[in-house]
């Protein structure tokens, strides 16, 4: 039984060892096939998603080609489920996923991250006219529509007001517009797509919880430090060089980056 115990102890050995080299040498295999397979939703917009041609694009699509430009191969985007999406990355199925990913600490213990390339953050939505809510505090004993699980609605839960059930963002501004709720709590990123599409909407934004935020990055396995290196010079070049910025103003008409 030694000798076949120590075989297959050699033999686990090994595999760890083919495994660890692989996973470490992630960049180098990128740059020889001469592709950066990407894993996103295609239904996410205005993140990821088709167009009316039917062609995949999207901020973080037009990101994730950016970067594997700088990287100096091309992009391949590989969509699927977001219940399945980061699993997929586990099978190998593509290099990095680029989906809005937020960084949090139960995905840092198990995958490795990018710098942040987007931020988002809690803002107070009101109707135009509205003068009366200035502020998170002004919410008491106000309606505001919220999911009811979001962290946005235990926002304005705690801030004094009466929480509205709602399915998302769009169920939430139309209950705002027709007057049926005075308020609701949002997402920046959400509200700066919306006002994109419909400048004129009857809507503001009257105050922003600036502290924390939700940050998003590229979501890669661990093990791959050069990657991650690589990745990130991609992202502080293409800041340095306008493009970032061109393509934030493209879907939110400005910055989205802090």
């Amino acid at each position: 039984m030694k000798p076949f115990r120590s075989l297959l102890l050699l033999g686990l050995l090994q595999a760890a060892f083919i495994t660890s080299a692989v996973a470490a040498d992630g960049l180098a295999q990128i740059k020889s096939a001469g592709v950066f397979k990407i894993g996103t939703e295609g239904t996410y917009a205005p993140f990821t998603y088709h167009d009316a041609s039917n062609q995949l694009t999207g901020f973080d699509v037009e990101i994730g080609r950016a970067i594997a430009q700088r990287l100096g191969v091309k992009a391949e985007f590989v969509e699927g489920k977001w219940d399945g999406l980061i699993a997929g990355l586990d099978a190998n199925r593509y290099d990095a996923v680029i989906n809005e990913v937020a960084i949090t600490d139960a995905r840092k213990a198990k995958y490795d991250f990018s710098d942040p390339y987007i931020v988002s953050h809690p803002v107070l939505i009101v109707g135009s006219d509205n003068t009366t809510i200035k502020s998170f505090d002004d919410l008491k004993g106000k309606k505001s529509a919220n999911t009811l699980t979001s962290n946005l609605g235990r926002i304005a839960s705690e801030h004094g007001a009466q929480v509205v059930p709602v399915q998302g963002f769009n169920e939430s501004i139309d209950l705002l517009l027709s007057r049926r709720v005075d308020a609701t709590v949002n997402d920046s990123l959400s509200f700066l797509d919306f006002k994109k599409h419909k400048p004129d909407a009857k809507v503001k934004v009257v105050a922003t919880e600036t502290a924390g935020g939700d940050h998003s990055a590229v979501l890669l396995r661990k093990g791959n430090p050069e990657l991650v290196a690589a990745v990130n010079k991609a992202l502080a070049d293409l800041k340095a060089d306008g493009t970032y910025r061109k393509i934030s103003e493209k879907y939110f008409g400005r910055d989205v980056s802090k």
